[in-house]
């Protein structure tokens, strides 16, 4: 067993980490962790408020879970991609019970970016056109077709990426990018959609892809008649509507999907990765409608990867997809979400610093910013040292720019939940007190 000073020492000398400055950086070291809590090497508990990477949704060491995936292993740990298994069967039945309208067809890959390219894979191969629009405040994974579809300040830094990806604009309310307020803007922002759409022409446009509800890039939703609308758009175009739920989906937002929250609106394809397997083993998803299916079964499908649908992860996120029944987590995370938003807007009816609370289900993002009125963001430097701050007082959760996530497990107790948001509400007090 190696210890920690060992541990840290093999960490710089060989592994590579993601988003970061290696020279910079120095990772703590987890070392184990039990529902919605985890332990570092020096035995600080830390009470995990963003799921990990908002994926860890049953939180850690699920014990259904486990035992599910040392069963697997015992049964098949591979199978090539071209055969039948049952977890793989027992998967798609399992997801078809679930997922909205007729996306019944799914194309199983290893994590959220694939499962994006593919998508936009599919849908090129469908229309037989060439163009994918996206929305500048989203983040579709760090491939270079996904991070091409990306819009946020992680793509510039690499690009060139794919051709063909056009960017819009933002059904953002808070920091609307035209300058108008929800309802009097009758949606402008999907109508910006539909200008881009015509501005490109229609017949060169494959796919409008956005995430349902927007995590990392601002944590916000699009009010209730945009995808109405925008689903309109698109048929009315011979555009297909592709949705990521790779973060909100299974549950995180109080539904079993983001877009169940609006009326009666089915994507033709809709991409799935962590809450999947809630971070266990590796897997995404491409969920895809019988009718685009009627046409591609009949056509050479060309996308594959050595572990599709692999049957540990298959059969890991069938486990998943049963405890979220028999423990009735969708309906925890509805309810919870209830508190949260109460607490939350209470916390902003005192702190200056929260500029705007947006989310619903166990999916909440913080505005921080300098100044209410202009709402100017909170400077990086006072936002950059929120993290740290709440991880000395026992509360892990991300910072993105000046949005704070609040994301727990959606095992969380309602006393869990209020004993991390009142760690936050003294952070912000802090920060509040520095503004001033």
């Amino acid at each position: 067993m190696l210890t920690n000073d060992a541990i840290r020492s093999l960490d710089r000398r060989h592994v590579i980490h993601s988003w970061s400055v290696q020279a910079k950086l120095e990772p703590r070291i987890i070392a184990s962790g039990e529902g919605v809590h985890f332990w570092d090497a020096d035995g600080a508990r830390y009470l995990d408020f963003s799921s990990a990477l908002v994926n860890l949704s049953l939180g850690y060491q699920h014990p259904k879970v486990v035992r599910a995936i040392g069963e697997e292993a015992q049964k098949l740990c591979y199978a090539r991609p071209d055969w039948a298994c049952e977890s793989r069967s027992r998967l798609g039945r399992d997801l078809a019970a679930v997922t909205p309208g007729d996306l019944n067809r799914f194309f199983f890959t290893t994590a959220g970016a694939d499962a994006n390219e593919n998508a936009v894979k599919i849908a090129r191969a469908y229309t037989g056109k060439s163009k994918i629009l996206a929305k500048y405040r989203s983040y579709h994974g760090a491939t270079y077709g996904a991070i091409t579809l990306t819009g946020d300040a992680r793509r510039p830094p690499v690009e060139p990426g794919i051709p063909g990806v056009v960017h819009f604009l933002d059904p953002f309310c808070y920091r609307c990018p035209f300058g108008l307020t929800h309802p009097d803007c009758d949606l402008r922002c999907v109508d910006h959609v539909d200008e881009v759409i015509k501005y490109e022409s229609p017949a060169t446009v494959a796919a409008v892809l956005l995430e349902t509800h927007t995590g990392g890039a601002g944590f916000f939703a699009p009010p209730k008649g945009y995808y109405e609308r925008l689903r309109e758009i698109c048929d009315r175009h011979g555009v297909l509507l592709v949705l990521d739920e790779v973060m909100v989906g299974m549950g995180r937002t109080g539904e079993w999907f983001a877009i169940d929250h609006y009326d009666d609106v089915v994507p033709d394809i809709m991409t799935l990765a962590k809450g999947l397997t809630c971070g266990y083993v590796p897997l995404g998803c491409v969920c895809v409608s019988d009718r685009i299916m009627s046409k591609l079964d009949e056509e050479m499908l060309y996308a594959g990867l050595t572990y599709n649908a692999h049957p540990l992860a298959c059969g890991t996120a069938s486990a998943v997809l049963g405890v979220l029944h028999d423990e009735r987590l969708i309906e925890n995370a509805r309810a919870l979400g209830v508190v949260a938003r109460e607490v939350l807007d209470e916390i902003a009816s005192r702190r200056r610093c929260v500029g705007d609370v947006r989310g619903t289900g166990l999916f909440f993002g913080l505005d921080l910013v300098a100044d209410r009125a202009s709402r100017e963001p909170l400077p990086a430097a006072l936002a950059g040292g929120i993290q740290e701050r709440l991880l000395a007082r026992g509360l892990s959760t991300n910072v993105m720019g000046s949005c704070l996530f609040v994301g727990p497990p959606l095992i969380i107790t309602e006393e869990e939940l209020r004993e991390g948001l009142a760690i936050i509400d003294g952070i912000l007090a802090d920060v509040d007190g520095e503004l001033e």
